[in-house]
């Protein structure tokens, strides 16, 4: 959306205006609290959009990983729940609640004692 940030340099206000591209430049915006045109442009977040390669990519580089504690349960449960946001995908039920108990401090040994049938690898543990 076109929205455009100002700062009022009358009323001090922070303001955001909505004008379609064409307007951008010819129009004379002023505040919608004092009406004023003294109006200072400000930049506003910029968002960028990225690959999923790229988004995990970024996750699996060595500073991401560098403070990851895998004897630390609530490190590996923030990294995972950082990593799901990064994938965008619902993830499920289980999933939040191994998380949810992992950033509490429980131990994965004692979440998979409790929750045998999730995440069944090859070796028989689970895919953490």
């Amino acid at each position: 959306m076109p929205y455009y940030e100002y700062q009022c340099q009358d009323c001090r206000r922070r303001v955001r205006l909505f004008m379609t591209y064409a307007e951008y430049g010819r129009a004379e915006p002023t505040c919608p609290h004092c009406h004023s045109a003294a109006l200072k442009r400000r930049i506003g977040r910029v968002a960028l959009g990225k690959s999923e390669d790229a988004r995990m990519d970024s996750m699996l580089d060595d500073s991401a990983l560098a403070n990851l504690d895998e004897n630390d349960p609530k490190a590996l449960g923030h990294f995972m729940r950082k990593m799901s946001r990064e994938m965008g995908e619902d993830l499920g039920d289980e999933f939040s609640e191994v998380v949810d108990r992992l950033e509490s401090g429980e131990s994965p040994e004692s979440i998979e004692k409790a929750m045998p049938d999730l995440g069944m690898g090859d070796e028989g543990g689970m895919d953490f």
